[in-house]
């Protein structure tokens, strides 16, 4: 059985249409993958014209930069800026069986059917998932920052949460 898959990150927008159980939606942040990017790119960039700048004597003559010193220096710009990236990882991804949510840290994988709704209040950072055990779990992927794009990503994933709703609900009144 083929895959319609819809994409909502970069120029791409909500292609609109029923809900197949065999759609998948993918959705990732744009703003803050530019913003962290270039933030890495800067930051990288920042430290290799500090390590070259680290030569000489240290001020009063105890101690003096050496070729160490200055690889240290551009490996803690690395590192700096793999955790610039670490905000790069967020990500959706959702079909007719459920929901896969990749946060900074964590990941979940969950059955539509302890989802009881998808969220995106007004003021708040990014959308989240209301569970049916009353618990709220965000979804940095979908951010307040990305304006339309995240409420296209809003709206598609609760099209697949009605649209399993409805095959819930005429599985039961066929029993």
């Amino acid at each position: 059985m083929a895959r319609r898959v819809v994409r909502l990150w970069g120029g791409c927008g909500w292609q609109t249409g029923g809900v197949s159980e065999t759609e998948l939606v993918r959705l990732k942040p744009r703003r803050i993958r530019v913003v962290c990017w270039s933030a890495a790119v800067a930051l990288v960039v920042v430290f290799a014209l500090v390590a070259t700048s680290l030569s000489g004597p240290t001020g009063d003559g105890y101690g003096s930069f050496q070729r160490g010193d200055q690889i240290a220096m551009i490996g803690l710009g690395i590192f700096g800026a793999l955790g610039f990236l670490l905000f790069t990882r967020p990500r959706v991804e959702a079909d007719g069986r459920g929901i896969r949510v990749r946060n900074v840290i964590s990941s979940y994988e969950l059955p539509w059917e302890v989802v009881r709704g998808v969220r995106f209040d007004r003021g708040a950072p990014w959308a989240s998932l209301e569970l049916h055990d009353d618990d709220l779990l965000p979804m940095v992927a979908l951010q307040a920052a990305d304006k339309e794009l995240a409420v296209d990503g809003v709206r598609a994933l609760r099209r697949l949460h009605e649209a399993h709703l409805t095959r819930l609900a005429e599985r039961a009144a066929g029993a």
